[in-house]
């Protein structure tokens, strides 16, 4: 029988099992997370923050997920900085501010978080919330995509896609895209099997579109449909129709 969940409780208790107790299913680690959190383990904080924003094992509150975050944050645990940034950066439990959003991002990128540089680099990339500045974007987005950041790799193809800051190479835009298709995101996995369609590869793009609705947002798979549908390659249009939950 596991021990009274107090502050006291848990405050005394080793890294190792906090850890545990942190890892268990929502429902039933939702209880332990909110006493660790209240005793001031800036971990149990960040994770119960996401939680709340989740709707993960109790009600979600967006208002409330930010505030632990920010508590979080005060103890510099940089991934609770990153998402502090992004409530401001999406409007979660506080107005939409890009430029605060901005603030964060590059407080939780100076300490090294490639996710934070991501975030920070697609405002830089839009101008939003600070001055556009491409070049700036890139270089933040090699530095993501060289600690693993997927969608930062699907960014960088863009960039040689649409001949920002770099030429035009449409050969290096699908190498990065294929690494970010490896490397799990949904955007990457999209375009690398655009580029593989249209240099005829159909079976293998259709492959690709196909792992697409495993992770990809909703609000993009019905932008992905809407392209598919008016590709010129007939194929592909059929190939629409994969791009749905199962």
């Amino acid at each position: 029988m596991m021990e009274p969940l107090t502050i006291e409780a848990i405050s005394a208790m080793d890294a190792d099992t906090v850890a545990r107790h942190l890892a268990g299913p929502p429902a039933e680690r939702a209880s332990f997370v909110l006493v660790a959190a209240q005793a001031g383990i800036a971990e149990a904080q960040a994770i119960y923050g996401q939680m709340l924003l989740d709707g993960s094992g109790i009600a979600a509150d967006p208002q409330a997920a930010l505030g632990w975050f920010a508590k979080a944050a005060q103890q510099q645990h940089v991934m609770a900085i990153n998402m502090v940034g992004r409530c401001y950066d999406l409007g979660w439990g506080v107005g939409v501010d890009k430029a605060r959003a901005a603030e964060w991002y590059k407080a939780a990128a100076d300490r090294g978080l490639d996710w934070a540089m991501y975030n920070l680099a697609t405002l830089m990339t839009l101008g939003e919330g600070v001055a556009e500045d491409r070049p700036a974007a890139l270089a933040l987005f090699r530095k993501a995509a060289a600690m693993g950041n997927a969608k930062a790799m699907n960014f960088i193809g863009s960039f040689y896609e649409d001949g920002w800051v770099v030429e035009y190479d449409l050969d290096s835009a699908a190498s990065w895209y294929e690494k970010a298709a490896i490397g799990g995101d949904f955007r990457g996995q999209f375009n690398h099997a655009r580029l593989l369609a249209d240099r005829g590869r159909i079976d293998e793009a259709v492959a690709w579109l196909r792992r697409v609705p495993e992770t990809a947002t909703d609000a993009f798979l019905g932008k992905a449909r809407d392209l598919l549908a008016r590709s010129p390659i007939a194929a592909m249009r059929d190939a629409a129709a994969i791009l749905v939950r199962d």
